[in-house]
């Protein structure tokens, strides 16, 4: 399992270090106005992702279990199946899209020199978001085979793919037009690697619609109306903010908002890259009727989720302000570090749960609870977005997003905690403890960094992070996870435990 987590790490890895070089190079190249235009692009066609329906969360939760079951019928049968409501749903999603997109600059108070590029883009985006559901075939049938590396391996080469025509063709020509094209030259390379992968890897296996079931879709859509709940809920606690502000502050004030925002995501992904390998092997655990290992599987991971929120959460709170200053510019520290703050402490509580609790929860065939109270969420993060963004500003946005986050994990842990007939006193004690006094070290380096020798440039912040990284390991071996009883870090078993 320590695998493919890893590997879900190494590719996020990458993804932040793409946007480390991508975000600033575009902000400068298009400038302000015209970034905040491109993210509400995204945000807006991100909408249409919904229109999936949950369809990809249940083609992998049933795909997994027919594999585990080695049935290639019943697997062939849902994969006919995603691909017919694939196709029915990019249908759908172009026709809604061109809606959007005539309606675009009557929404929002976009500059008239980008009425045009601004269309055009979202034209392409929409064609992309569209094209993209039946792109979500081959990920799903890879991640039911727990075949994570091989996927990423395509994954990480679609990125270097984008970085390399994001910067090339914005040196050619500055438009918002040129990065939805790379997007949709992007997904072409990524589901045209995958298919191959597939028809190589797993000969067996076929996509056709001949295999269209109505009794599979009907299963499935047993299960994926939760998950769309689930994704709604989801994409109003993290994709509306940039609306709210488009709409309420200005198209200007979005990009202090996305830059502080995106490194809070990105964090997100690391635990997401655990979500997905453990939801399979829930059902995996579950089918098979080893419960022991998936209480001991909850309880070890959502440890492990924790202490890695923390190790990155400390270095956000105390310097990523200045990182921002000094990565895209000094007027970006203030406002967008005190975002960052807030909504970073907010992931404290809410990543482990996130990324360990939910995922089990959903892969175990319980998604009725946790998917109704993140719609919840999302519908509060909304309200109270709105509700602080004048008074407030940027700062009233966050703490729109971080206390609906909040109160969604406290309820999804309990939940899961009775699901897995584990006290949330045994949770607490096992989970938190330890690895949050482990963390007091690295924080006090941190503070002594900030406000003894006050780094300022990109030297002194590698520095304080490689120290504080020092720390942190120490702390991890000598103390968070000595003697812990499902992790042990002797390097001689971690090989052993990795297979775990």
């Amino acid at each position: 399992m320590l695998r493919n987590v890893g590997s879900n790490w190494v590719l996020t890895a990458i993804t932040i270090a793409a946007t480390y070089l991508l975000t600033p190079f575009i902000i400068h190249t298009l400038g302000q106005e015209a970034y905040g235009t491109w993210t509400l692009i995204t945000a807006m066609t991100g909408y249409m992702n919904l229109l999936a329906l949950g369809v990809p969360m249940a083609c992998v939760r049933y795909l997994a279990q027919h594999v585990a079951e080695k049935d290639p019928r019943r697997i062939n049968e849902v994969i006919g199946s995603c691909a017919g409501l694939y196709l029915l749903i990019g249908a759908a999603a172009v026709a809604l899209g061109l809606a959007l997109t005539a309606g675009l600059t009557a929404m929002f108070d976009i500059p008239p020199a980008l009425h045009t590029p601004a269309r055009i883009a979202c034209i392409v985006m929409v064609v992309q978001v569209s094209a993209g559901f039946i792109g979500l075939l081959p990920e799903g049938i890879l991640f039911a085979h727990h075949d994570f590396v091989l996927r990423n391996i395509v994954r990480v080469a679609a990125v270097l793919l984008r970085l390399a025509l994001t910067m090339g063709l914005l040196a050619m020509r500055a438009s918002i037009v040129m990065l939805a094209l790379v997007q949709l030259a992007t997904l072409v390379f990524d589901f045209s690697a995958s298919i191959l992968l597939i028809r190589r890897r797993y000969p067996r296996l076929q996509i056709r619609l001949g295999d269209f079931e109505w009794s599979a879709v009907r299963r499935i859509f047993s299960f994926s109306m939760y998950v769309l709940l689930l994704a709604a809920g989801a994409r109003l606690s993290f994709e509306t903010d940039a609306l709210v502000i488009g709409a309420v502050l200005g198209v200007a004030v979005i990009p202090f908002y996305a830059v502080a925002n995106s490194l809070v995501v990105y964090l997100m992904d690391f635990t997401i890259a655990i979500a997905a390998v453990v939801a399979p092997m829930a059902t995996k655990l579950n089918t098979e009727g080893r419960r022991h290992e998936l209480t001991a599987m909850f309880l070890k991971w959502s440890k492990i989720s924790l202490s890695l929120t923390l190790m990155a959460g400390v270095f956000l709170v105390v310097l990523g302000p200045r990182f921002i200053g000094w990565w895209i510019a000094p007027d970006y520290e203030g406002p967008s570090g005190a975002v960052l703050q807030i909504l970073m402490i907010s992931c404290l509580v809410f990543l482990p749960v996130r990324g360990v609790a939910l995922p089990i929860l959903m892969g175990l065939g319980k998604p009725r609870t946790p998917t109704i109270a993140f719609l919840a969420a999302g519908l509060m993060n909304l309200a109270l977005s709105i509700a602080l963004a004048r008074p407030l500003g940027l700062a009233g946005v966050a703490l729109g997003t971080a206390i609906p986050n909040v109160l969604f994990a406290l309820v999804v842990l309990v939940i899961a905690c009775r699901e897995l007939q584990i006290g949330v006193g045994r949770y607490f004690a096992y989970v938190v403890p330890r690895a949050a006094l482990g963390a007091v070290p690295s924080l006090a380096l941190l503070m002594w960094f900030r406000l003894g020798v006050r780094v300022q440039n990109l030297m002194g912040l590698i520095v304080a992070g490689a120290a504080m990284l020092a720390v942190f390991a120490l702390t991890w071996i000598v103390f968070v996870y000595r003697d812990d009883p499902y992790v042990d870090v002797n390097p001689r078993r971690l090989l052993v435990w990795s297979r775990a």
